[in-house]
């Protein structure tokens, strides 16, 4: 709340402020007067128990109706918000609440402002991660670890299974960082041969080795000013890993064959699918490091730890197909299954069950033969071992999931399809950790 004063002068004073110093100095107000009348009329030799009793009832009458005033000055624009955020379907009030309810239960404003930052949480992860799709709970929640990681210089290492999406992970933080539009190399160290792994990082000179005809920069020159992505840096060869951590800690390495130290200034991001801590224990990473690389930890959840956003991949990579339908039989399969490969392994899924398809929609027969045994007792092939609760959880989630999915998230429409009470279904969803916010209406 502000006081204009005149042009380009305005003071601004806090409501936690001005409120209880409103009350309070009524408060402070009807104690003087009570006071100063008592004094009064007990030296005028009279009873003043009826003339403070009427101005105690006067401040009372007074101070309801100051502070109904200034409710409603704050709640009047808030009442209006409400009422407009009904019109728009996804946050409109459900089918079984009566409108008595909506309008009188507080409760109601809270669960309004719990979809509205639920949708903008959404439309913020679509808008700053166009090339990421998932809007689940934990991908906000890995979007959020993002962007705090990315305008500070600190390294980051990204943790996570084969086909998660590290790769993707490391742009993105490089896009929101503060050397976007500087270099942004990036290597996998599994990729390059063991003896060309050291020239392809430092560089070397003029006859530094066989083959060595000219002088050549490596990736961390190159880099300078700028981002260097590895990944799989698990695999690095104990002796590449002595001299990359001199470069984290000192910024200077020397080419291969040289013997003049090269200063560089790089942001550094690595990757990796392995467990590093079991490694250094083994003898097989450098514990030192570790240590640098691992300054800020992000991990990225493999699919089925984020099972709602199957249905959002699965759009996404039909989009451009023929094929724009996906049975329900099908999407119960795709979403039911513990994807082993992840979202590459999805990803192969439905380009081939779309090419299968042809025009018509995909049907749970055009799905790869793992998929399609996932329940029909043939077995998990990921997931043998397993225990029995677990894989009829992975089921039962699949098939709320999928009812969802096609309810638009609506829990009651999602109930009747799976022929049990709502009360049931909210019961199921919150046992299994189901994210019916990234479900509804085609989100």
């Amino acid at each position: 709340m502000g006081v204009i004063l005149g042009e380009n002068r305005k003071i601004t004073v806090s409501l936690y402020i001005l409120i209880p110093f409103i009350f309070g100095g009524i408060t402070l107000l009807s104690a003087v007067v009570s006071y100063h009348l008592t004094v009064y009329y007990l030296q005028e030799g009279k009873y003043a128990a009826p003339e403070v009793f009427w101005w105690i009832v006067a401040m009372v009458v007074f101070t309801i109706a100051c502070s109904f005033i200034i409710v409603s000055l704050i709640m009047k624009p808030v009442v209006k918000f409400l009422k407009d955020s009904e019109k728009i379907p996804i946050l409109s009030p459900p089918p079984s609440a009566s409108p008595h309810e909506v309008k009188t239960d507080p409760i109601y404003y809270k669960k309004v402002f719990d979809k509205i930052t639920d949708v903008l949480s959404k439309v913020e992860a679509k808008e700053l991660f166009p090339d990421i799709v998932g809007q689940s709970l934990v991908m906000r929640d890995l979007f959020r670890q993002m962007l705090k990681a990315a305008p500070t210089q600190a390294t980051v290492l990204i943790s996570g299974e084969n086909g998660t999406g590290k790769e993707l992970a490391a742009t993105a933080i490089y896009e929101h960082s503060l050397r976007k539009g500087q270099p942004f190399l990036k290597l996998n160290c599994v990729a390059i041969p063991e003896g060309l792994l050291e020239s392809e990082l430092f560089g070397h000179e003029k006859g530094a080795f066989t083959g060595a005809a000219a002088q050549k920069k490596g990736k961390f020159e190159l880099a300078d000013g700028g981002t260097i992505f590895m990944d799989e840096i698990g695999d690095m060869p104990l002796a590449t890993q002595a001299k990359l951590l001199r470069i984290l800690q000192e910024k200077e390495f020397e080419r291969v064959g040289g013997a003049r130290p090269i200063k560089v200034d790089v942001r550094f991001i690595a990757a990796t699918n392995k467990d590093l801590e079991t490694l250094v224990k083994k003898g097989e990473f450098r514990e030192d490091l570790y240590f640098r690389l691992n300054v800020f930890p992000i991990y990225l959840p493999p699919l089925r730890e984020r099972r709602e956003d199957i249905p959002l991949l699965c759009r996404h990579f039909l989009s451009g197909s023929l094929v724009s339908e996906i049975s329900p039989r099908a999407l119960q399969l795709l979403v039911g299954y513990p994807w082993p490969g992840n979202v590459r392994e999805l990803q192969n899924a439905i380009e081939r069950a779309a090419i299968l398809a042809e025009n018509g929609a995909i049907e749970a027969a055009h799905l790869p033969a793992q998929v399609q045994m996932a329940f029909s007792g043939g077995g998990i092939p990921s997931s043998d071992a397993a225990a029995l609760d677990d894989r009829l959880d992975a089921i039962e989630k699949g098939l709320i999931i999928e009812a969802l999915s096609r309810a638009g998230g609506i829990q009651v429409r999602a109930a009747e399809l799976l022929g049990i009470n709502q009360r049931s279904l909210w019961h199921r969803i919150k046992k299994l950790g189901i994210d019916v916010g990234s479900l509804k209406n085609g989100n």
